[in-house]
């Protein structure tokens, strides 16, 4: 093993950086979409913009949940 790292260690730092990494990128993309884009409230616009985006953000933070929960589990 030329760079003296154990398999089982590399890939386990890789299943943390993928955590970590996909769920910040969850985080900014939501905050973006809520804050910078106005959906995560309303301000004179229709609620159906709210609403569809609180879905969409519910949903995507479930298939986040499952894909970490697929990662750790397997091994």
């Amino acid at each position: 093993m030329a760079s003296g790292w154990d398999s089982d260690i590399k890939r386990f730092f890789v299943k943390i950086m993928n955590s970590v990494a996909f769920g910040l990128m969850w985080m900014l993309a939501t905050a973006t979409a809520g804050l910078y884009f106005e959906l995560g409230y309303t301000n004179g616009k229709p609620l159906a913009y709210t609403i569809i985006f609180y879905i969409c953000a519910t949903g995507s933070l479930a298939l986040l949940i499952f894909y970490l929960y697929r990662t750790w589990r397997k091994d």
